[in-house]
């Protein structure tokens, strides 16, 4: 079971735990800092609203256990608030306004530069962050030099043979998915009996998605009634820890290549000029 402030993620590589004097030392042309970047909001009746920074927070533990130990990978605490404001009006979300969240991204990113660090990873578990944190993320590599990342684990596609294919559809919010992950971390936040089973009905449109293809504006009482979209009546913890061990094993891999990553080496070599008179 997951347990915060334990294990190699946060004895190891947890950087506030750190002195000054040894952040100043450590040796940052490779290492890499992840800024775990979550939500406190709704998830319907059975889900914690810390649902999705309880998620990051547990994935990241169980994937640092698994990098090797020459690796420069540290570890910041979470910003546990997100921009939620489709879920407001719905009790249990606390919201940041994109431009305050915009602005706290940007506020961490200029301080780690300034203490010598090259690579920040932004690692988002909330869906509504997703549009900002690719803004923000150029937004940094402009204003800092900083090589940036961002990714959100549930975009590895590590559950298809899990999910029903409506689940994988719609499944966008307190699903079989989240469900089963919250299940497998901290089983006794999970409210068995309240478990709920709610899609939005898209059947009658060839184009309109809730994610990809034409998308429109939404918020979460347009779609349901529950706070959720998806089937949370499926979920098990053992779905859970299948996905968390899948997550883990490819982020740990992933996140070995970021700190040997340089920006410098994606640029293609230059053009060859055709001979002045020649043929092409």
């Amino acid at each position: 079971m997951f347990q915060r402030y334990e294990g190699t993620a946060w004895e190891e590589r947890f950087l506030p735990r750190l002195t000054s004097k040894q952040v100043k030392e450590l040796p940052k042309d490779k290492a890499l800092v992840i800024l775990p970047v979550g939500a406190v909001e709704q998830h319907g009746p059975h889900l914690p609203v810390y649902t999705d920074t309880l998620i990051g927070e547990a994935t990241l533990s169980q994937t640092l256990e698994r990098v090797r130990a020459d690796k420069e990978i540290w570890l910041l605490p979470p910003v546990s608030y997100g921009k939620s404001n489709e879920h407001i009006g719905l009790p249990g979300t606390i919201s940041l306004s994109a431009s305050t969240l915009h602005a706290i991204m940007l506020d961490i990113a200029e301080s780690l530069k300034a203490s010598g660090f090259r690579k920040l990873l932004l690692f988002n578990t909330h869906g509504g962050n997703v549009d900002l944190l690719n803004t923000v993320s150029r937004e940094i590599r402009i204003r800092t030099g900083m090589m940036v990342f961002y990714l959100s684990p549930s975009s590895l596609n590590v559950a298809e043979d899990l999910l029903s294919s409506e689940e994988l559809e719609y499944g966008i919010h307190g699903g079989d998915y989240e469900t089963s992950l919250v299940m497998s971390i901290k089983p006794d936040w999970v409210k068995k009996e309240f478990l709920v089973k709610e899609l939005p009905d898209m059947s009658s449109y060839r184009f309109l998605t809730l994610e990809g293809k034409i998308r429109f504006a939404w918020k979460m009482a347009d779609i349901s009634a529950t706070g959720i979209a998806g089937d949370a009546t499926t979920a098990t913890p053992e779905k859970g820890r299948i996905i968390q061990d899948r997550i883990s094993t490819i982020l740990s891999e992933a996140l070995e290549e970021l700190c040997d990553f340089e920006i410098t080496d994606v640029r293609g070599t230059e053009p060859v000029q055709q001979p002045a008179g020649s043929t092409p």
